[in-house]
């Protein structure tokens, strides 16, 4: 079974806390399908290391998780996840990237910085979701 690891970032910007943002990549890679039942989530060591936080952050985040299910820890042996939140739309999900990728693509080239095509979309997908934007 070839093994899938995450890779963890901080984003000042987000205004989520770092154990928040932790929570939210395992999760969203858990609805992506990037993780699955089985895998294995980096040490809190490393995640502490990689990313340079507190390893108590690191800890709270995958305590936070595992209180909801979604992953396990074994002593000694490391945390693992426990359940995926992918469903049956994830096949959907190639084709929707790859548009993705393709506009991501033409915003850098019409000359749009990582912000403002981040805000560009969340922008366009609120208005989409009919959400009231500033």
């Amino acid at each position: 079974m070839e093994e899938r690891v995450i890779e963890f970032h901080l984003n000042a910007r987000t205004g989520l806390s770092p154990y928040q943002q932790l929570v939210q990549q395992v999760r969203h890679a858990l609805r992506l399908g990037l993780l699955k039942e089985g895998d294995k989530l980096p040490t809190v060591k490393d995640v502490a290391k990689q990313i340079a936080v507190n390893p108590n952050t690191v800890l709270k985040a995958y305590r936070e998780l595992e209180h909801e299910g979604l992953v396990g820890a074994r002593p000694g042996v490391g945390t693992f996840v426990t359940r995926t939140l992918a469903d049956g739309t994830l096949a959907a999900h190639g084709p929707l990237r790859k548009d993705l990728q393709r506009w991501v693509t033409k915003a850098r080239l019409a000359g749009l910085d990582e912000e403002s095509i981040e805000a560009l979309f969340m922008n366009t997908f609120r208005n989409a979701a009919g959400e009231d934007v500033a």
